[in-house]
């Protein structure tokens, strides 16, 4: 498979939708992961990125901007994206970052956490729900991403994809959005993750990925560095809205 620069697909896409990249930096001593949201719409545009604390754990959450503008169904966009559980890091577009922090703290994997779930109740673009979940562990790092989908817009069928990888290489990541591309209905993600460079520190790589995402579509940019040695964090959240 080719190594992909992230940049050269953003641009040409005006609307991948939300998207998670999960990854090893060059140097080989960071596990990356990064998640932004977009947004064609008043309500799916009227959110950022804060960060809040619970139980002494740090959690990334959306958040209206303009409460008075929330309009419909706020599970949609209003939800914790990113959660810690232990050596454990999950980043997902949706309320099932929950499901899988409650199924990690009940024994259950990463796909069996999902098990429960399925796209989201938007018709008629049933927006897949899209996940990933890094762990540190004896100064190693893995990572897996998940995608739920309709049946190619049958809402009936439900397909659930789980890619792990248990060795990631320098430089390299998983790329997974929820759009191929902006339309009416919006059409899914199809086949599995693609494989992207990452290069750079924690800044270059998230301006490289903002500047690269859609001016007018583009809402909040997510991107955390992780530490392999010590499993401490830095992190960037970018907000449009300000």
């Amino acid at each position: 498979m080719e190594v992909i620069r992230l940049d050269e697909i953003l641009k040409a896409n005006d609307y991948p939708g939300r998207g998670i990249v999960v990854g090893l930096s060059k140097d080989g001593k960071h596990a990356v992961s990064a998640y932004w949201t977009m947004g064609r719409s008043k309500g799916s545009r009227n959110r950022i990125f804060v960060v809040e604390n619970e139980d002494g754990q740090e959690v990334v959450r959306t958040k209206a901007f303009d409460p008075s503008l929330i309009a419909g169904d706020p599970s949609l966009i209003i939800y914790a994206a990113v959660r810690q559980f232990k050596n454990y890091t999950i980043v997902t577009n949706g309320d099932q970052t929950d499901t899988i922090y409650e199924g990690l703290k009940n024994g259950k994997s990463f796909e069996e956490s999902l098990r429960s779930r399925k796209y989201e109740h938007d018709s008629p673009n049933f927006t897949p729900r899209i996940s990933s979940l890094s762990k540190i562990e004896d100064k190693k790092f893995d990572y897996a991403i998940s995608i739920l989908k309709s049946d190619n817009g049958n809402p009936e069928n439900t397909l659930r994809f789980t890619y792990t990888y248990d060795n990631p290489v320098r430089g390299e990541g998983r790329f997974i959005h929820t759009y191929m591309s902006n339309g009416e209905p919006l059409p899914s993600f199809e086949g599995e993750p693609v494989l992207v460079e990452i290069n750079g520190d924690i800044d270059d790589f998230s301006n490289m990925i903002w500047k690269s995402l859609n001016e007018e579509n583009k809402v909040s940019l997510f991107v955390r560095f992780i530490d392999i040695e010590t499993g401490k964090f830095e992190e960037k959240i970018i907000n449009k809205n300000k």
